[in-house]
């Protein structure tokens, strides 16, 4: 890309950090005992119907959120199925898997980014929830995953 050029697309500001680690539990009293992290909200997440390097897949994972600032961290233990998380932690072991940017249109994102020959290997959608997901294949430069998410969540009443 010459110094003219303007980039296809323009993320935002990242909103998450990412971590894969083995233990949730463990990796949450760590960071609460030794830096003071928290308190961590922990969920166990099933996911049915995933698509994972092109197929479907189900997959049950427990993760663990803290939210100190504008960017929240993310715990992230793979419990059951083929996820991009356990290739993760069969490759490279525990760390920062991904950064996550919250988008107003996912669908024509990763349209753009398709130009460029960046494609999701893992996304996911909640429908109750009005969420959608998309990893994207960004580690080869970096080490580093992005996430897409798009929230479209009915206002409160």
């Amino acid at each position: 890309m010459s110094q003219k050029e303007e980039p296809r697309v323009k993320l935002p500001p990242p909103v998450q950090v990412g971590i894969v680690v083995e233990d949730v539990n463990k990796a949450v009293e760590y960071y609460t005992s030794t830096f003071g992290w928290g308190p961590f909200s922990v969920h166990d997440i099933e996911m049915k119907g995933a698509t994972y390097r092109g197929k479907k897949c189900d997959c049950k994972l427990r993760i663990a959120f803290y939210r100190p600032g504008p960017v929240e961290i993310e715990l992230i233990q793979p419990l059951e199925g083929d996820t991009l998380y356990g290739e993760f932690l069969r490759e490279r072991g525990e760390g920062m898997q991904h950064l996550r940017f919250d988008v107003d249109d996912l669908q024509g994102m990763l349209a753009e980014l398709a130009e460029d020959g960046i494609r999701p290997v893992f996304s996911h959608s909640f429908p109750e929830a009005g969420i959608s997901f998309a990893y994207l294949d960004t580690d080869r430069v970096g080490g580093v995953m992005f996430e897409l998410m798009e929230s479209k969540r009915p206002p409160k009443k």
